[in-house]
């Protein structure tokens, strides 16, 4: 186990030195695949390790021992959490691409798209084309998400939804106080500030990961509470996100379509009809919320639960019955959704 966790502790010092330092510049193809053959490593570790709670906790503990060090001789350093083992090869890849001392002979031999007959052998794994290799595989993800009938968020939000339902789970499993999960939430919150629509996607892709198991669930369980709580995003997710891709969250969790459902009746009720523009339209400043979107949001949720159709019909029936039971457009907003959900 010692040999391990000296293993570890090396690996994340090298990408620190991948991620900051200038020596990069003198690295050549057999130092770049030296550097990979550790992150697959690492991944491994990752793989026979995380749920072996005793074990992960001894490797986690030599993580902030080797984070807190870097963190002092690197103030820009970022930590790798035990998590970040899973994905140590993307994290070399991703923090080598950005260090401006990375030699553009190395950049071009990650992104090669034909394997030269003149390679030098070695004992690691070639690493010529990585790049070229990874778009060819977002690019398959992306072509085949549609024929799998998966919801499209992308390939980064859908690994970091992942990578955070599996961070809240490990964190609820080890505290019964929910403030520890409400930090990573916080630091979510603030990681993602001016990018608060792929936020949204982050969150749903979250809250549709397949869960195997019972610390996954309360993850999204956890998750789904601290989205009630946090108003403005979910207003924002609801009105940021297609109808679909929402409809998918509703059919999945009871707590988000409950909260979906309140929230397009509050929409309606804040709306007023405009003469001059011959629509309704929302009466908070800078509302992105539509009559349309309200209404295609309604229809392509009654498609993915069907149930719910009657329930809410007969909800908006008896608000329009309280404004009076006009069937004239433009005098209750109630009734002028009832009409566009039966055309």
């Amino acid at each position: 186990m010692e040999a391990v966790l000296k293993n570890v502790g090396c690996t994340v010092e090298l990408l620190a030195v991948a991620a900051h330092s200038g020596v990069v510049n003198q690295w050549d193809e057999q130092t770049v695949s030296r550097a990979f053959h550790w992150a697959r490593y690492c991944e491994h570790i990752y793989t026979r390790f995380h749920s072996n709670s005793v074990i992960r906790g001894v490797l986690e503990k030599q993580l902030q021992l080797t984070n807190q060090s870097l963190k002092e001789a690197l103030p820009e350093y970022s930590a790798v959490s035990f998590l970040d083992l899973g994905r140590c090869q993307n994290l070399l890849l991703l923090w080598l691409l950005n260090n401006s001392a990375l030699p553009i002979s190395i950049m071009k031999m990650l992104f090669e798209t034909k394997v030269s007959a003149n390679i030098i052998s070695h004992d690691y794994e070639d690493v010529r084309g990585l790049c070229s290799q990874l778009i060819q595989w977002k690019s398959a993800c992306k072509v085949l998400r549609p024929l799998l009938g998966v919801p499209t968020v992308g390939v980064d939000a859908e690994v970091q939804g992942e990578m955070l339902i599996e961070r809240l789970g490990s964190t609820l499993s080890r505290s019964s106080d929910p403030r520890w999960a409400e930090d990573i939430l916080s630091s979510v919150l603030q990681e993602f500030e001016g990018a608060a629509q792929h936020l949204c996607l982050v969150i749903a892709a979250a809250l549709l990961a397949t869960t195997d198991s019972a610390e996954q669930t309360a993850s999204q369980d956890f998750l789904l509470d601290w989205l009630q709580s946090r108003h403005s995003v979910l207003q924002h997710m609801c009105s940021a996100l297609p109808s679909k891709l929402l409809a998918d969250v509703a059919k999945r969790h009871q707590k988000f379509r409950d909260a979906f459902c309140k929230l397009l009746k509050n929409w309606a009720s804040d709306m007023e009809y405009r003469i001059d523009e011959d629509e309704w339209v929302h009466t908070a400043a800078n509302s992105t919320v539509s009559f349309q979107k309200m209404t295609e949001h309604f229809l392509t949720l009654f498609e993915a639960c069907p149930s719910l159709r009657t329930e809410i019909e007969d909800e908006l029936n008896a608000q329009k019955i309280a404004d009076g039971d006009f069937d004239v457009r433009g005098l209750s907003v109630w009734g002028d959704i009832l009409l566009a959900l039966r055309k």
